[in-house]
């Protein structure tokens, strides 16, 4: 095992991974702020969009783990396909729902003039594009380099 972990950090995946996370939803921030011209705090919990949190997340961790216990170690292997899962649910099937819900909020908002429904609109920016996704594992592997080297 390498356990070469910096000594200034603790829990070293737990707070990589969570610091990559941070810093892609405050990137979703300004990058809704500068687009929009408005501010806008949702973005800054809101999923979807531009670089993927959740997929910044769990490569920021895996790349610690394998920094830590080597690339070849099982550890390293759990978190892979632990990402991998993670990666594939944010753009096939988060996505898939996101185009459902499209679907079913256009559907009451046709209904709506011809019954009594109370429009409750679903959530439609649920998932990511795979460019989405790329952008938060480019995100998570840059955190987890610098952080491990302690710049």
């Amino acid at each position: 095992m390498l356990h070469v972990a910096p000594t200034w950090l603790p829990h070293p995946g737990l707070t990589t991974g969570f610091f990559a996370l941070f810093l892609a939803q405050v990137i979703k921030f300004f990058s809704t702020w500068i687009g929009k011209r408005t501010i806008d705090f949702r973005a800054l919990v809101t999923t979807g969009g531009m670089p993927s949190s959740h997929t910044a997340l769990v490569v920021a961790l895996t790349t610690t783990v394998g920094l830590i216990e080597g690339f070849s170690s099982t550890m390293f292997d759990v978190s892979l396909v632990f990402a991998s899962i993670v990666m594939y649910d944010a753009a096939g099937v988060r996505q898939a729902a996101g185009r459902q819900a499209r679907v079913l909020n256009q559907i009451v908002a046709d209904l709506q003039g011809s019954l009594e429904v109370k429009p409750e609109r679903l959530k439609e920016l649920l998932g990511h594009t795979p460019l989405e996704v790329i952008g938060g594992a480019i995100l998570g592997v840059g955190v987890a380099l610098l952080m491990h080297r302690g710049v």
